[in-house]
């Protein structure tokens, strides 16, 4: 039997629309702080800090307090008739050195210096990073190290495209230069959009996603890489969509370094997600500004690129080659992106460096 009317409990009135709108606020304000804690990334465990990994590695400290790990190798630097120092690509450290054979380096008397990137292996992070700071930091690694007053450089990949940096940074110190499948930005200045266009659909769709928010929206960088809802970088998870058929063959080598943990010990943010937030970032100039660094002829820079490479297009290796005609450009037609770690390639990389193309 129903209850009688006047004992139902009283109906809640509705809220006022000034109630309505706290209650729309407080909502909107624990979204967004959900989302921006969703977004931020965790602090780098720095080496030999508390959270840290223990150092292993020689390192040096910079004037701003951070210190970068390096490893030497070839003949002993008081010995070397070329002092080069190599500078690792994306998610690599100071053990990806150029592999130069023990017998080529001793018959050229080749010392070879490496090192982690800042946020890589043992390498302090650098909240600043930019552009330009790596090419500083390459100066004062150099100078710490007592190499002289100049030396030549060999980057690979996201360290190819440093090279630029240093080339418009610090070429007073360089004797020579080698890019090697250099990183391309899509947005640099003097590029043509047919050519940018060209390379930039030669990347799987969920990279075009991953090097556009790293351009446009850097401060999503991290969530983006992290999150479930849509594929991240493919180099980050190492899809094998990327590799041409070389590629695929020289991977068994280069996935299974032992020292592969250590990389990413620091974090990923330090590391791979700024180095895409840099390297893709909105840069103030373009390598197709800079001027020949060796009109005097001491010295060359050379670009090397796989014609079969499906991580970096080399498109934009061959456009800019043909627009700095100071630059040599060597287009391997069967390689990948992995070239350089053949130590066959390598040899005839730091030969053509040093002496020149015979």
């Amino acid at each position: 039997m129903a209850e009688p009317a006047t004992n139902r409990p009283p109906t809640p009135a509705p809220p006022s629309g000034g109630m309505a709108r706290k209650l729309s606020i407080v909502l909107f304000v624990i979204l967004s702080a959900l989302l921006y804690q969703q977004i931020q990334p965790p602090a780098p465990k720095i080496c030999g800090s508390r959270d840290g990994r223990p150092v292993t590695a020689p390192r040096t400290k910079l004037k701003d307090g951070r210190h970068l790990a390096y490893m030497e190798s070839g003949v002993p630097k008081e010995e070397a008739k070329y002092k080069i120092i190599f500078v690792h690509g994306f998610d690599s450290c100071r053990h990806d050195a150029l592999p130069i054979s023990p017998e080529v380096a001793q018959e050229l008397g080749i010392y070879l210096l490496s090192f982690d990137r800042p946020g890589y292996g043992e390498s302090d992070p650098d909240p600043a990073r930019s552009e330009k700071s790596i090419a500083l930091d390459i100066e004062q690694l150099a100078d710490n190290l007592q190499l002289g007053p100049k030396f030549h450089l060999i980057g690979f990949s996201m360290g190819g495209e440093i090279m630029w940096s240093c080339l418009k940074y610090i070429p007073h110190r360089l004797s020579g230069v080698a890019t090697l499948a250099p990183v391309g930005n899509y947005w640099w200045s003097g590029i043509p959009s047919n050519v940018s266009r060209d390379a930039w659909y030669q990347q799987l769709p969920q990279d075009q996603w991953a090097v556009w928010v790293s351009h446009h929206l850097p401060w999503l960088t991290y969530w983006w890489n992290t999150q479930k809802l849509f594929p991240p970088s493919s180099v980050i998870t190492y899809n094998p969509a990327i590799l041409s058929e070389e590629d695929a063959m020289l991977m068994k080598k280069f996935g299974m370094r032992p020292y592969f943990p250590m990389i990413r010990q620091q974090g990923e943010y330090n590391s791979l997600h700024r180095d895409m937030m840099v390297g893709f970032g909105k840069w103030d100039w373009s390598p197709l500004d800079l001027k020949d660094p060796f009109a005097g002829g001491e010295g060359k820079v050379h670009l090397w690129h796989g014609a079969e490479d499906l991580m970096v297009p080399a498109s934009l290796s061959r456009y800019i080659s043909e627009r700095l005609p100071w630059v040599i450009y060597h287009e391997l037609p069967k390689s990948g992106h992995l070239f350089p770690v053949d130590s066959g390639n390598a040899d005839a990389i730091v030969k053509s460096l040093l002496l020149g193309d015979q």
